[in-house]
């Protein structure tokens, strides 16, 4: 007989994989006719309130692709306010001595900061759309990522930032599902994304390439060994898209009328989508960061789901890291680092997608800027006093948001002018303290998204502070 744990372990891994096959199987039905499941189920029960959103969101709001990481990696390490053209505070900053880190003036928008080169990576209608956000943790171990997921007990109810974003977006998008999914995350439980106190299961690309174009050779259940399940849906959607337009001609309201004609594609179009969706998860060969690119554009294409968190790399768990050599080479890869946020980007702009979604990094904690290790260049240990939230969106007014100051005898980072994005010299000088910049952010993520601010609100515990940084939003 099994030990208990074990037979528990095996329960939950069935659980597991039940709830992943039926979030799979439910992206098939969406692609058939580019409308929800439950309003596949019963489309009678859509009312105005239900639908309003809907039909409004495909102007105001945003979907969200956000990097989790709980190596908390040195992203916040070289980046735009780390510098001295920020302010003499920044210029202590300890970067790496490699050519290819070399201190560069980049423009980001209408402002130019200095970043290390593999900055330049990103393109200038990327970084025409870039925030770096300094803040706080204050996390200082690994498995403390989801805490700050919940931003440190802040948000209400203990939901995860990314859930709580999710349940607000869901509806209004009307996405086959509400909840996030997690398509870098791995086995890593301390990436993996919780929903209503539920753990969710990951989704790595290799196992959607797999379901979505029969690639492993099994096919899709019931649609015979080898058959592509996205060329077998055409029939499908123009059964199920023949029978929902009938059934609004007898007796839909104009507001369910409205709902599908926002949300239903046309034939055509549902089917240059399956194609291209297609196209793009057969190039999927494996589970980096390129091809996390495509699943989570592919996600987002076929309305799956609001939110989905990917896993990019700007050096590791780099302690010990002679030169700072793995900061390096992560920075300046290929296929990770800065230039994995530009193929996040270049996957969303073949879609159709780069003013429809947002980009954003949430890491547990950031890394010493310029402590004896660091200034040795011999490794970064973990740092809670400072970390950098990247984001990119429409929404978003490129730029660098509060910075570094000294905390003791480090630096970290600053309390933040709220107008104008400034960094203060003290809580006293800025509106947002810097034991508040984490909450700050969160909300200003939020409203970037185009939640509006009392649902941004609601998302936190009343007193826990942090107002948004109206300066880093566009109509801010």
């Amino acid at each position: 007989m099994l030990p208990r744990t074990m037979l528990l372990n095996s329960m939950q891994a069935r659980r597991t994989q039940s709830r992943r096959e039926m979030m799979l199987a439910s992206m098939l039905g969406t692609l058939a006719t580019g409308l929800p499941a439950w309003f596949l189920m019963n489309p009678r029960r859509a009312s105005a309130q239900d639908l309003a959103c809907a039909i409004s969101a495909q102007e105001n709001l945003q979907y969200l692709i956000c990097c989790v990481n709980m190596n908390g990696d040195p992203i916040s390490n070289n980046c735009p306010g780390t510098y001295g053209d920020v302010s003499e505070d920044a210029a202590q900053a300890v970067h790496p001595t490699d050519a290819s880190m070399e201190e560069t003036p980049l423009t980001w928008g209408t402002k130019t900061y200095n970043a290390a080169a593999p900055w330049g990576k990103l393109s200038e209608s990327v970084r025409a759309r870039t925030a770096f956000i300094h803040h706080v943790t204050l996390a200082n171990n690994h498995g403390d990522q989801p805490k700050v997921l919940r931003l440190m007990g802040a948000t209400a109810n203990g939901e995860m930032l990314l859930s709580a974003y999710a349940k607000a977006l869901g509806p209004c998008f009307g996405t086959v599902q509400t909840e996030p999914v997690a398509v870098g995350a791995g086995s890593n439980a301390s990436e993996m994304l919780s929903f209503s106190g539920r753990t969710l299961p990951s989704v790595s690309p290799t196992q959607l390439r797999q379901l979505l174009t029969g690639s492993s050779g099994g096919g899709f259940p019931g649609g015979g060994g080898g058959t592509n399940p996205l060329v077998a849906l055409r029939t499908l959607r123009d059964t199920y898209l023949d029978e929902l337009h009938a059934l609004a001609k007898q007796d839909a309201s104009q507001v369910q009328i409205g709902f599908l004609d926002a949300l239903a594609r046309s034939r055509e179009q549902t089917r240059s989508l399956a194609d291209q969706l297609s196209e793009t998860l057969s190039a999927i060969d494996g589970d980096g960061v390129p091809d996390q690119a495509r699943a989570a554009a592919a996600l987002i294409a076929a309305n799956v789901s609001p939110v989905i968190s990917v896993r990019l790399a700007f050096g590791g768990d780099n302690h010990s890291d002679n030169n700072l050599a793995n900061e390096v080479a992560q920075h300046t890869a290929d296929d990770n680092g800065c230039a994995g946020i530009q193929a996040i980007q270049d996957e969303l702009a073949t879609a159709g997608l780069s003013d429809k979604v947002t980009f954003m990094t949430l890491n547990v904690f950031g890394r010493n800027l310029n402590d004896s290790k660091a200034s040795a260049r011999s490794g970064r240990d973990h740092y809670g006093n400072h970390s950098v939230a990247v984001l990119i969106g429409k929404n978003v007014n490129a730029g660098v948001y509060g910075g570094v100051r000294p905390v003791g005898s480090q630096l970290g980072a600053s309390a933040i002018v709220s107008s104008t994005g400034e960094s203060a010299l003290s809580d006293s000088e800025g509106d947002i303290p810097r034991l508040e910049t984490h909450v700050a952010m969160g909300r200003t993520c939020g409203l970037a998204l185009g939640i509006p601010a009392e649902n941004v609100d609601s998302m936190f515990n009343v007193g826990v502070g942090g107002k948004a940084i109206t300066a880093a939003l566009v109509s801010g």
